[in-house]
């Protein structure tokens, strides 16, 4: 079976957080390792010594990428993935820009790289959510598919 645009957009957005979510639970990959806390600004865990992650971080990581592989089976639901998960990001973004990194309130824990990378993965997200849900050969078709 082919896969249409946005399901394509959404497995690779869904293997890509499940790869940096397993990334994260691996010392050298992950620097400060040892310092690694389940939740909390405490944490000085570092994915590839810039992104500063947690067990929830990972965690997180993990699920959206399961979610991404799932959704991504059917063009709507790989639609509503890309569409939603990119506001959820942008949400991250914007609450990471107004907290303090040093409070409680930073629970994931979030850094300035983090902040950033949430920005892009909002709107890259959001704008991949446009993709065709059609493939081209699909066009004059009248079976409606979601």
């Amino acid at each position: 079976m082919r896969r249409t645009p946005v399901q394509i957009a959404a497995l690779i957005y869904g293997i890509v957080f499940l790869i940096v979510g397993v990334a994260g639970f691996i010392p050298g990959i992950t620097t400060n390792y040892d310092t690694m806390q389940f939740g909390g600004h405490h944490s000085e865990a570092m994915l590839m010594g810039i992104f500063q992650v947690s067990i929830l971080h990972n965690i997180v990581h993990l699920l959206y990428g399961i979610v991404g592989l799932l959704l991504a089976r059917r063009p709507g639901s790989a639609r509503h993935y890309l569409l939603w998960g990119g506001v959820i990001y942008l949400v991250l973004w914007l609450y990471g820009l107004f907290i303090d990194h040093d409070s409680s309130a930073n629970f994931v824990p979030l850094n300035d790289a983090d902040n950033w990378l949430h920005l892009v993965l909002g709107v890259t997200m959001i704008g991949l959510s446009f993709l065709p849900r059609r493939r081209s050969t699909d066009v004059g078709r009248t079976d409606p598919r979601p």
